[in-house]
């Protein structure tokens, strides 16, 4: 099993994101917006990119598993969002995967990838997201 997290923490000017998987820590580089609260990127910017990235990823996993060299990888992912509290729909991905393989092994590594991709599995199905503790520091004000 893999442990998998993120951090963020904001303040007026300040963004930090933080990764980790399992032991493995590193930093993200997303500027605070413009206005100085908040991240430069939404939500749905990020949650395409994770998107994306699973696929980009999960096709040099199991390119490897079957003796497959890639040259390399592109995947644009598009959806819409619609009012606050809504969720995304209409999500459709494209990619396109050059390797050093025929047209119909590169075909059926990218439809099996589809299929064992994790984050499309998460949201193709209903994935629980618990609030599960609220910290709450109240600033005094005279």
């Amino acid at each position: 099993m893999i442990k998998i997290g993120a951090r963020l923490q904001n303040s007026q000017g300040s963004h930090h994101v933080i990764l980790r998987t399992n032991d493995h820590v590193q930093g993200v580089d997303i500027p605070p917006k413009e206005s100085g609260s908040g991240s430069s990127v939404s939500g749905g910017e990020l949650l395409f990119l994770a998107i994306a990235t699973c696929y980009c990823n999960d096709i040099y996993r199991e390119a490897a598993k079957r003796g497959i060299t890639i040259e390399s990888v592109e995947v644009d992912v598009e959806g819409e969002f619609g009012d606050e509290g809504v969720p995304a729909r209409n999500v459709v991905y494209r990619a396109r995967v050059v390797a050093a393989a025929s047209e119909d092994e590169i075909r059926t590594l990218m439809r099996v990838t589809d299929h064992l991709a994790e984050i499309q599995n998460s949201l193709r199905v209903e994935t629980s997201v618990v609030l599960d503790s609220i910290q709450v520091v109240g600033l005094q004000t005279s």
